[in-house]
């Protein structure tokens, strides 16, 4: 636990991996600047010649690393979202400024026999680049965020101050990726009523938060209550716990410990924090970051094989190519998976009639040898081929290689609330159940595994899992 509220915020700490993918593009960019000044420099007419660009290798890389020192110092990856652009180019021309000192130092120490000139083009192209960067790096900021982490939906439970404090707080944090879904009053709560609408229109009453949390995407509820009110809200914890939502409460003690406890702040605002979910946002940043290179990589290289499947997909039956259907995603957030169709076309419409040959118990369907598949779609589903274009989904940050199946909003409607929590961690192509059978599992079971995997996951063990899965693919062991 950090008990000092200056070394970071709640959600200032979600805004590192931001900045970490920032900071490594303004690094590419500084490298670019120096090319650049290195072609202009070489197409002048100077008197005095050039080295190769190769002997500058040595001065480029301590450049980079002289760059992200000064930045670190000056703070200068920021939040920027804010901040007026002159204000921003005030900051670069400083950066620049001091690390292009550093620079000459460093050349005039150790005698290095380096182009003044050179140095004098590339502080300008660098100081020219960064600012137009940082100017319009605004968006960016936003396109990386929703990318890698998206929004994080709120509820402030309470309106006493403190508690709207915190809702204000989180309003004025939008940037980072915070939006304030409702605040909610205890049912005796009368104080600040008009306050609350006027920082949140959506207020609601504690016996609606069930309700709110079930049908809406709720990432974090915060408890800014009475400490005496805390005993009577011990029902609305257990909820929060078997839905997955992380939990946090303004004081610093709490009677009814579970889950993970872990002490963060909002701003100079104690909270503890209660998660049954992974919630290590620099692995998770790790897990998102080699799923997006890895698909990237297996849609180039499997992209010959999709296109000659769909032609084969198109040329036996009628109907589309890709089978597009709504499945519900993390948090419940809802998003459209992508399949090659491997049934005849109006399929969905015929499952009423399917309904009695239904193998699995819960509210999934499934039945081995579907009548409405298709020759093909038999073959594509044995092999696990139809999926591929669900490649396409882990690219866009709908789903993960490995995490809990994407289920169908008419499933998780019949969820029983232990249940919901697999849906706090991003679905996958493969989990744990595919180690114990695939199709062979009874739901209950399955839904274990799969919280299983949530209380359980690590990198190392998203490697096991996949290493174990292609081979079980390759057999079609469990596949119908």
């Amino acid at each position: 636990m950090n008990s000092n509220p200056n070394a970071g915020s709640m959600l200032r700490r979600k805004n590192r991996i931001t900045a970490i993918v920032l900071a490594l593009l303004e690094s590419s960019l500084t490298g670019l600047s120096f090319v650049v000044a290195y072609v202009v420099r070489r197409a002048l007419p100077f008197s005095k010649e050039i080295y190769p660009f190769s002997e500058y290798r040595e001065l480029l890389v301590t450049i980079l690393i002289l760059w992200v020192i000064v930045a670190i110092l000056l703070d200068a990856y920021r939040i920027v979202e804010r901040q007026e652009n002159i204000v921003s180019v005030r900051n670069t021309a400083e950066q620049v400024a001091i690390a292009g000192a550093l620079v000459l130092v460093f050349i005039a120490v150790f005698k290095l026999d380096v182009s003044r000139s050179l140095i004098a083009i590339f502080l300008t192209v660098n100081f020219l680049g960064l600012s137009i960067f940082r100017i319009s790096s605004k968006r960016l900021r936003r396109a990386v965020r929703q990318r890698f982490g998206g929004y994080q939906f709120f509820l402030v439970v309470g309106t006493s101050d403190e508690a709207l404090s915190i809702a204000r707080t989180i309003q004025d944090h939008e940037v980072l990726g915070a939006k304030l879904f409702a605040i909610v009053r205890l049912g005796n709560e009368q104080e600040n009523t008009e306050r609350a609408r006027q920082i949140c229109p959506n207020l609601k009453t504690i016996e609606e938060l069930p309700d709110l949390v079930h049908r809406h995407v709720i990432d974090e509820i915060i408890f800014a209550v009475p400490k005496e009110e805390l005993a009577g809200l011990e029902e609305i914890f257990l909820l929060c716990e078997e839905e997955g939502v992380k939990t946090r409460i303004l004081l610093n003690l709490f009677p009814h410990v579970i889950s993970r406890m872990q002490l963060d702040w909002l701003e100079a605002t104690p909270l503890l924090t209660f998660s049954t979910t992974p919630d290590n946002e620099y692995l998770l940043f790790l897990k998102r970051t080699v799923d997006f290179l890895g698909a990237l990589i297996l849609l180039v290289l499997v992209s010959p094989l999709m296109f000659l499947v769909a032609l084969l997909v198109k040329a036996t039956s009628r109907g589309p190519m890709i089978f597009r259907q709504t499945r519900c995603g993390l948090g419940g957030r809802y998003f459209t998976l992508y399949k090659f169709r491997s049934m005849v076309e109006g399929a969905e419409s015929k499952r009423s009639e399917l309904e009695g040959l239904n193998e699995l118990d819960g509210p999934v369907f499934k039945v081995s040898n579907d009548p409405r598949c298709t020759p093909l779609g038999r073959a594509l589903r044995k092999l696990s081929i139809d999926e591929l274009p669900q490649l396409v989904n882990i690219l866009k940050g709908d789903m993960s290689f490995v995490g809990p199946r994407p289920p169908l909003p008419e499933e998780v409607a019949k969820y029983q609330r232990w249940q919901r929590r697999r849906l706090r961690m991003r679905p996958g192509l493969t989990c744990l159940w595919i180690l114990e059978g695939r199709s062979n599992l009874n739901f209950e079971r399955w839904m274990q595994l799969d919280l299983e995997y949530i209380d359980n996951w690590s990198v190392f063990l998203d490697l096991k899992i996949l290493l174990k899965t292609i081979p079980i693919v390759l057999s079609t062991r469990g596949a119908h």
